[in-house]
């Protein structure tokens, strides 16, 4: 029996919105029933959150697509009435468009908002990962064939050999709301955490860039190392949030340096010096 998953990498995306074209392409004044009315204006069935991250000069941006998350545990489930919304054998969590005519509480039931409201149709609807081509024979939902980065993934989580399963190897997984515990057949690899970083300066040689200098972050749950770049920069990701740290910079020749930071936001140490020992 198959059974669907999807894996979202964060880092692959790019911000390029072909899932969330492809989607509206395939939905937008078409009904597929059983499972999906139309997509109306105004609505999208995989968004794309902008995430910006740091301070200038030192910003990130990363790119969050999120369609529904399938839950096992679906909130949306529990709020509908006569059957409105069923999980199929395959995983899918389908919100039926005549049973579900009038249940505006199955929208405010969903904790990722992926369900809206048809004013029109007077129905709940939302991403059904493409079960009308699934069940035609299609491997794979329009979002993930049109993804041109291959960020986002589908497939058979019970076969080995899918490439939703060989993705699930490469990095560790995460749920995007973790504390909901609702089970997602969603999963991501690397959404945004906090980083921490700066600029290392040689007081002797300030116009050189001082390259390939040891630098230590630890606390009492983590310990990092890294190096500066050709330009003297360090930093390191996917920091536990809240944490306190002590950074250490050990260059032979110069006088070690230690000091106190936080990852509780991003930061930006700016510019460190450090003096020659001699």
């Amino acid at each position: 029996m198959t059974r669907y998953g999807m894996i979202i990498d964060v880092d692959r995306c790019t911000g390029c919105y072909a899932c969330f074209l492809t989607c509206r392409d395939e939905h937008a004044g078409h009904d597929h029933r059983p499972v999906a009315l139309a997509q109306p204006d105004g609505q999208a069935w995989i968004k794309v959150g902008e995430q910006e991250r740091g301070s200038f000069p030192k910003v990130k941006v990363s790119y969050v697509p999120v369609p529904c998350q399938h839950c096992a545990d679906a909130a949306c489930m529990g709020a509908a009435t006569g059957g409105a919304v069923y999980r199929r054998k395959d995983g899918i969590v389908i919100i039926d468009p005549d049973k579900a005519a009038g249940q505006r509480g199955i929208v405010s039931a969903c904790p990722y908002g992926a369900v809206f409201w048809n004013e029109e149709r007077n129905s709940p609807q939302k991403c059904t990962f493409c079960a009308h081509l699934l069940d035609d024979g299609w491997k794979q939902p329009r979002c993930v064939e049109a993804c041109p980065t291959l960020a986002i993934v589908f497939g058979d989580l019970d076969d080995p050999a899918s490439e939703v399963n060989k993705r699930r190897a490469e990095k560790p997984l995460e749920d995007l709301l973790p504390k909901l515990a609702t089970k997602p057949l969603v999963s991501y690899h690397c959404l945004p955490k906090r980083f921490l970083c700066g600029e290392i300066v040689l007081g002797d040689r300030p116009d050189q860039c001082a390259v390939g200098i040891a630098v230590t972050l630890r606390n009492g749950r983590q310990t990092l190392t890294t190096v500066t770049d050709n330009y003297g920069d360090f930093e390191f990701l996917n920091l536990d949030v809240d944490a306190d740290f002590i950074l250490s910079i050990e260059h032979a020749g110069y006088k070690p340096r230690e000091l106190a930071a936080s990852a509780a936001a991003e930061f930006n140490l700016g510019t460190i010096v450090l003096e020659a020992s001699g």
